[in-house]
């Protein structure tokens, strides 16, 4: 079959045409015959041959070779079965709005066009939209992912936090239009009617997980006291489905969103028997969202019963501690002496030790003056003197002891300064001697610095006199001088006007002309008609738009016009 270089049949005349060769030619002469493609016509032939063929078509397989997105943001890998495997690639674009997305190993259904390669000689298919095969791959997904979130910590008991026993403020977070939040609305307000925030997404289909995950972030961004009040308690709430339908609350997004809120979560998805990934990063999960409104509050209703209990308790308590107190008051009354017998004893005491205070001040005065005298007898003459030379040679070898101390102080500092003397000098001479170093290194510094000013110089100089030679040259190539030189004469009137039309020129008119060596005066023909003049402008309308003023170029200075 012959193919056209637009990847068209030919037609059947022009292609029995191609293929008939006489009796007597080879085959090797049919082939001669034969159209000639370069590899680019042939390659864009097959792309669309193969492009119109097919089209978009759904592709089962498995994920082969998937290392993730491409630095360019584009996904290559391949899908295998047991016999064959087609390579895929998925544009930038389409992956950043695929919903369920590639993985190693991975059996799934793409959608997407057929298409080849030209780069390498090979087809492949440009994937749109990516979706599991069946309920095992998503069950394998869910468990690796399971897995793999687990191991960081996300699902740890000791990470949840309890939840609040009578919250003031409950967010909610679900659809506004299902039957959820009216039950748990419904059930809040038989329990005990509380304050609830509902913040809208949608918990199902394309961009469900975003809305799911950014509205448990923004209630946990509410700050305390602010216009919109924070929750105490959050519940994600949905009814039931399928594994696909509640896919959205097995995303890493919200899993991970879950685990991050500071305001315990209750997970309220599906019935009891669905299991998501939320339910283990949630601080609690509920069977149904029903459930969840209940763990959420108390009845209020046996609060009262309860309340009711405690206070009729506390005063049935009350009442018999009081008769306790009351009686243990009056035994302790009864026990009591009277005042008179307390103050017996104590009055006793003081009688008796006012009788013995004369006899005691008598014997106190007579051992201190016993003890006076016999501290007078021990002070003599000879025991002063004693105690005078004592003190005295106490003195002298204390003098002694100081100009010795002074005297060995005073060569200690003597040592101490010449010590010092030498490092100054030493450190003055290497201080004289790093300066030297300094100024010798900034005089060649300075030096260099210097030779390198004179070649820059040097080098500008010669850049702008090439610069001026080049201006010259330029102006004497624009000048119109040079055009004289050519043959040229530029005409000028009597007033010195250049004159640029022959019309304007009158008979007997005197004229100037420039030649490149000198000016030449002329007079015109007398027989030539006379200057046709010049007709006034007439006054355009009001309406009608005033053209442009002609923009005026600026002349060079000393260069004379052309006209």
């Amino acid at each position: 079959m012959l193919i056209g270089v637009d990847g068209q049949k030919p037609a059947p005349c022009a292609r029995k045409r191609k293929v008939r060769f006489d009796i007597g030619m080879t085959a090797a002469e049919a082939l001669i015959n034969a159209p000639e493609f370069t590899v680019s016509e042939l390659s864009s032939a097959l792309k669309r041959t193969v492009e119109e063929a097919y089209g978009h078509v759904r592709v089962r397989g498995e994920i082969s070779g998937f290392r993730g997105p491409h630095s360019s943001g584009h996904c290559y890998f391949a899908l295998k079965d047991e016999s064959a495997k087609i390579e895929a690639v998925i544009w930038k674009t389409a992956y950043s709005r695929m919903r369920f997305k590639p993985q190693e190993g991975l059996e799934v259904i793409a959608t997407g066009k057929l298409t080849t390669y030209p780069g390498s000689s090979k087809y492949q298919i440009v994937i749109e939209a990516l979706e599991p095969a069946g309920i095992g791959a998503l069950m394998a997904l869910m468990e690796e992912r399971k897995r793999k979130l687990a191991a960081e910590g996300l699902f740890d008991e000791a990470r949840k936090q309890l939840l609040p026993w009578l919250p003031e403020v409950i967010g909610v977070v679900t659809s506004p239009t299902g039957a959820v939040i009216r039950d748990i609305l419904h059930r809040l307000a038989d329990r005990f009617p509380r304050r609830v925030l509902v913040w809208p997404v949608k918990v199902q289909g394309e961009g469900s997980a975003e809305q799911v995950a950014a509205a448990i972030r923004g209630f946990n961004a509410l700050p305390a006291g602010g216009k919109i009040p924070r929750p105490d308690l959050l519940i994600v709430a949905r009814g039931g489905g399928s594994l696909e339908d509640l896919w959205s609350f097995n995303e890493e997004i919200v899993v991970r969103a879950a685990a991050e809120s500071m305001i315990p979560l209750i997970s309220a998805v599906g019935h009891e028997t669905d299991i998501t990934l939320i339910d283990f990063a949630a601080d609690k999960r509920a069977p149904t969202p029903t459930a969840a409104a209940e763990m959420a509050v108390p009845v209020r209703a046996e609060l009262f019963v309860e309340v009711t209990s405690l206070a009729r308790r506390t005063m049935v308590c009350w009442q018999r501690g009081q008769d306790s107190r009351r009686n243990e008051l009056r035994a302790t009354v009864r026990a009591l002496p009277a005042a008179g017998e307390l103050l017996a004893i104590p009055r006793q005491r003081l009688d008796g030790a006012a009788a013995s205070l004369p006899r005691a001040l008598k014997a106190n005065t007579h051992a201190h003056f016993r003890r006076f005298a016999q501290s007078s007898a021990r002070l003599t003459v000879r025991v002063l003197r004693a105690q005078v030379a004592h003190a005295a040679q106490r003195l002298t070898a204390g003098g002694e002891r100081m100009t010795l101390s002074a005297r060995a102080q005073v060569a200690r500092r003597r040592d101490r300064f010449a010590g010092l003397e030498i490092r100054l000098k030493a450190s003055k001479f290497a201080n004289a001697q790093a300066q030297r170093n300094i100024i010798a290194r900034d005089r060649e510094r300075a030096l260099r610095l210097a030779e390198r000013a004179r070649r820059a110089l040097a080098t500008a100089m010669q850049r702008q006199q090439a610069r001026i030679a080049h201006s010259g040259q330029l102006l004497a190539a624009l000048s119109y001088k040079s055009v004289l030189t050519r043959g040229f004469a530029l005409v000028r009137d009597a007033q010195g006007h250049a004159v640029r039309a022959a019309a304007s020129v009158g008979p007997g008119a005197r004229l100037n002309l420039e030649f490149s060596d000198g000016r030449v005066g002329a007079t015109a023909d007398v027989d030539r008609p006379a200057a046709t003049p010049t007709p006034a402008r007439q006054p355009k309308a009001a309406s009608e738009p005033k053209p442009a003023a002609p923009r005026r170029v600026a002349k060079p200075v000393d260069q004379g016009s052309l006209f």
